[in-house]
């Protein structure tokens, strides 16, 4: 029994022993003998000779110039330092780019690349039109499909403008038989013309953008208050101003009025300016903020206006004759209203003459007083030279203390 125990195990360690020997013996082969397939085919650039840094660089080189003549690559400059590979110049792209470093590193001997190649910046104009097409469609496709928002907001704003009028024309008319004045009708319609043209377009706007709301809009319109404000001073200036001249009545359409240089008659006061029309026909636009600031004559604030003349009478002739001869004359005329005063006073010793102050009433229009005073002088004119009163015009008389220039001038003067 002991004898076939140790058969059995002599025949199991002849066995076993070939085996493990077998992949000790494919080791050292593998070791010896790399095969070539095992990582694939190198993808390298073979360079003849020894490769050196020279060498390198000379067919680098080549195949730079090469790409450089096909216009991938501009002033390209290959620079060796111990198989470190460093490249400077320009690329027309990042594909070239990354091209011309990948030849580097795949060169036999090239330990390292450094890419210092920048990429030209070049327009893109196939990618620009495609993003301006792109865009301009998108618009076009959003305008279509709010098309029927904006056709209702508009018509909504149509609306709004007949509404304002119709509104505006019954105001008129509702004023016009309670004998209110013209400013303050003015005042009335264009208030109302605004508050329903605010409406109008606040929901033109909640139409046309329904994400919009009146308390939206208005929110956006207080944080902008104070932007437009600074913007629109001027603006603001004369539209309140205009409020205070609509409201307070110094003045009203049709009166006369001057203002610093200007004179003429209202024709139209409007919310920011006034139309002015001066005498000799030419319309001038003044801002409100400009007669509000200024002083203002309201010349035909009254229906009679007096005015005033000088008239000298010579020394010689009597004072109180020639009062009456000019009161009378003055009276005469068609022009000076009779229910008035008419006043002559003596004023002043003048150089040659007595004059008198003449004063009287007539229409406050500026054609009415320039009419009238037209009349009257050459009334007065007319009746003192009638009386025989002489006007004196200005003289001097000279006194020499040399008689010999007396006596000189005396024999110059024909007898």
């Amino acid at each position: 029994m002991a004898f076939v125990r140790f058969v059995i195990l002599l025949s199991a360690l002849v066995s076993v022993g070939p085996v493990s020997l077998r992949p000790v013996s494919a080791q050292q082969a593998e070791t010896s003998q790399p095969s070539a397939d095992a990582n694939g085919p190198a993808e390298t650039i073979a360079v003849e000779g020894v490769a050196d840094d020279a060498s390198i660089r000379r067919r680098l080189s080549t195949i730079y110039g090469a790409a450089a003549k096909a216009g991938w690559l501009t002033e390209i400059d290959v620079v060796l330092d111990s198989g470190i590979v460093t490249l400077k110049g320009r690329a027309d792209s990042e594909e070239h780019r990354q091209w011309a470093a990948n030849v580097a590193r795949k060169t036999e001997d090239v330990v390292a690349v450094i890419d210092e190649l920048s990429v030209d910046q070049q327009v893109d104009l196939e990618s620009t039109r495609d993003v301006v097409t792109s865009s301009l469609s998108s618009l076009w496709t959003d305008f279509l499909v709010r098309s029927p928002l904006l056709l209702a907001a508009l018509m909504m704003i149509v609306l709004t403008g007949l509404l304002a009028k119709s509104v505006g024309w019954a105001v008129h008319r509702l004023l016009d038989q309670r004998g209110m004045r013209a400013s303050l009708k003015d005042l009335v319609y264009q208030f109302t013309a605004i508050a329903i043209w605010v409406v109008g377009l606040l929901v033109a706007t909640v139409v046309a953008f329904p994400g919009m709301t009146p308390s939206k809009a208005l929110t956006v319109l207080g944080l902008g208050s104070v932007a437009i404000g600074f913007a629109f001073k001027d603006i603001f200036e004369n539209f309140f101003a205009g409020i205070l001249i609509l409201w307070r009545y110094p003045f009203d359409r049709g009166d006369y009025i001057t203002c610093g240089d200007l004179t003429g008659q209202v024709k139209q006061i409007t919310i920011r300016n006034t139309m002015i029309q001066r005498l000799d026909g030419e319309l001038a636009v003044v801002p409100n903020a400009t007669l509000f600031k200024n002083n203002v004559d309201v010349l035909t604030s009254q229906p009679q206006r007096r005015v005033r003349i000088i008239c000298g009478v010579a020394y010689d002739e009597n004072v109180e004759q020639s009062r009456d001869v000019i009161q009378h004359a003055v009276q005469s005329c068609e022009s000076v209203l009779g229910k008035r005063t008419v006043e002559v006073f003596a004023q002043e010793f003048a150089s040659s003459s007595i004059n008198f102050e003449v004063a009287w009433w007539t229409g406050s229009k500026p054609i009415d007083i320039r009419r009238s005073r037209d009349e009257v002088v050459a009334a007065i004119k007319r009746e003192l030279d009638r009386a025989g009163i002489e006007i004196p015009f200005p003289y001097r008389t000279l006194t020499f203390k040399n008689p010999a220039v007396a006596e000189t001038l005396a024999e110059a003067v024909p007898q």
